[in-house]
C-alpha cells in the first residue's frame, strides 16, 4: 500500500494494466529472459496489444497523451517484476523524446504513430567509447553532401540496439565549433552503411539488448535532421531532462518489489523458533527501505508533474534529483533485500539477487550519479546567482 498520491481514473487505469502484464505475463517469463540474454519480444507485443507502448505520446499521434507522468507510471509498475523486460519500452521512450522534442510535424507524423502502438521501438544514440559523460567528445560525423549527410562513427552502450527501428543519432556536423557543431538524426534500420556491432553481456538487465552501431558512409537525406543542425547537444539535454524520471521509474519499482520479496521473505523465514520479521533488526532495515522507497517515490512524481506542467523552462535539477535518488535507493533496497534473504538471497531461487544486478544500471546510464550531482549544483549555483542580482 503506497501514499495517495491522487492519480487520475486514467493514470490509474494504466497502473492496473502494467501491473495485470507484470504479473501474469512477464513474472513467469523473467527467469528465462534473464538467463538466455533474449529480447523479449513475446512481452513486447503484450505492451503492445494493451496500448502501453504510447503512454507519453499525444493523442494526435495515436499515443494515450500522459506526459512523462503516464511513462513514469507504468515503467515503475513493470519494473517492480522486471526491470530489464520493461526497458524495452523505457528506452524506446528515449530514443522517441527527440522526435517529440524538436520533430517537425512531418517527422512527428511519420514515426510516432507507429510508435505509440508498438509495431516500432526506437533508440538513442548519443554515447561512444569516448564519449560518455562528456558528449563533446563524440568522433562520430556527419558531412553534408548535396541533399544528404554522410554519417561515419561508432556509438556503444546503446539499449535497444539492433533490436529497434528508429534511431535517434547524435554526429558532429562541424566539429569546429565545439557543443554548437552537433547535430541529431533520425536514422531506421536498414538504412545502407548502418549496421550493428557486438552484443554486451551485462551484469544485469539481461533481457534488454545494447550493441554497438557501426556508420560506415551512411546517407540520411536532410529531411532526417532534427531541428536545425548544430542543435543536437540542447536537443539531447531537453531529451535527457524529460528521461530521468523514466530511470528514476526503473529504479523505483526494481526497488519496490525487492522490498515486497523481503517483506514476504521474512514473515515466513523461521530461525530460533520465530520469524526473523519478529527480529528488531530485520524490522529496521525493512522500515528504513520502505520510507526510502517512499520518498523516492514522491520525488520522482513531483518531477514528472513538474515537467508536464511546463511551469519551467529546464527541469535538469529535478529530473537529476530523481534519478540520482531513486537510483541510489534502488541499490540499497536490493542489496538490504539480499542481505535479508541470507544465503538464499545470493542464489537464482529467489529473485532478490536479480533485482541487485538490475538496478546497478541505474546509478550508470543516462549519466552516472555524479554527473547527476554536478548537474544539480550547478543549477543550485545559478539559481542562487539569478537571485542576488
Amino acid at each position: 500500500m503506497v501514499m495517495d498520491y491522487r492519480l487520475s481514473e486514467e493514470e490509474q487505469m494504466m497502473v492496473e494494466t502494467a501491473r495485470t502484464i507484470a504479473v501474469k505475463k512477464m513474472k513467469p517469463l523473467r527467469e528465462h529472459y534473464d538467463e538466455r540474454e533474449e529480447f523479449p519480444w513475446e512481452i513486447v507485443k503484450e505492451f503492445a496489444q494493451a496500448d502501453l507502448c504510447g503512454a507519453y505520446i499525444p493523442e494526435e499521434y495515436g499515443g494515450f497523451g500522459k506526459g512523462i507522468m503516464g511513462l513514469v507510471l507504468v515503467v515503475e509498475e513493470l519494473c517492480k517484476v522486471d526491470g530489464a523486460i520493461a526497458l524495452s519500452l523505457a528506452a524506446t521512450a528515449l530514443g522517441t523524446l527527440p522526435i517529440l522534442i524538436s520533430g517537425s510535424e512531418e517527422q512527428k507524423k511519420k514515426y510516432l504513430p507507429d510508435i505509440a502502438s508498438g509495431k516500432k521501438l526506437a533508440a538513442f544514440g548519443l554515447t561512444e567509447a569516448g564519449a560518455g559523460s562528456d558528449a563533446t567528445g563524440m568522433d562520430t560525423t556527419a558531412v553534408k553532401d548535396g541533399d544528404y549527410y554522410v554519417l561515419n562513427g561508432t556509438k556503444c552502450f546503446i539499449t535497444n540496439g539492433g533490436d529497434a527501428e528508429v534511431y535517434t543519432i547524435f554526429a558532429k556536423t562541424n566539429p569546429g565549433r565545439g557543443a554548437r557543431g552537433i547535430s541529431c538524426f533520425i536514422v531506421e534500420k536498414g538504412t545502407p552503411g548502418f549496421e550493428f556491432g557486438k552484443k554486451e553481456k551485462k551484469m544485469g538487465i539481461r533481457a534488454s539488448s545494447t550493441r554497438e552501431l557501426i556508420f560506415t558512409n551512411c546517407k540520411v537525406h536532410k529531411d532526417q535532421l532534427l531541428g536545425k543542425e548544430g542543435h543536437g547537444l540542447m536537443i539531447a539535454q531537453a531529451t535527457l531532462d524529460n528521461s530521468r524520471p523514466g530511470v528514476a521509474a526503473q529504479a523505483l519499482g526494481i526497488a519496490t518489489g525487492a522490498l515486497d520479496e523481503a517483506v514476504e521473505y521474512a514473515r515466513k523465514r523461521v530461525q530460533f523458533g520465530q520469524s526473523i520479521a519478529s527480529f528488531q533488526a530485520i524490522q529496521h532495515m525493512l522500515a528504513e527501505m520502505a520510507t526510502e522507497v517512499e520518498a523516492a517515490r514522491a520525488l520522482l512524481y513531483a518531477s514528472a508533474r513538474m515537467i508536464d506542467s511546463g511551469i519551467v523552462k529546464r527541469t535538469s535539477k529535478e529530473s537529476a534529483m530523481a534519478k540520482l535518488f531513486c537510483s541510489e535507493v534502488a541499490m540499497k533496497v536490493t542489496t538490504n533485500a539480499v542481505q535479508i534473504f541470507g544465503g538464499y538471497g545470493y542464489t537464482r531461487e529467489y529473485p532478490v539477487e536479480k533485482m541487485m544486478r538490475d538496478a546497478k544500471i541505474t546509478t550508470l546510464y543516462e549519466g552516472t550519479s555524479q554527473i547527476q550531482k554536478n548537474e544539480i549544483a550547478l543549477n543550485l549555483i545559478k539559481e542562487s546567482a539569478a537571485k542576488s542580482k
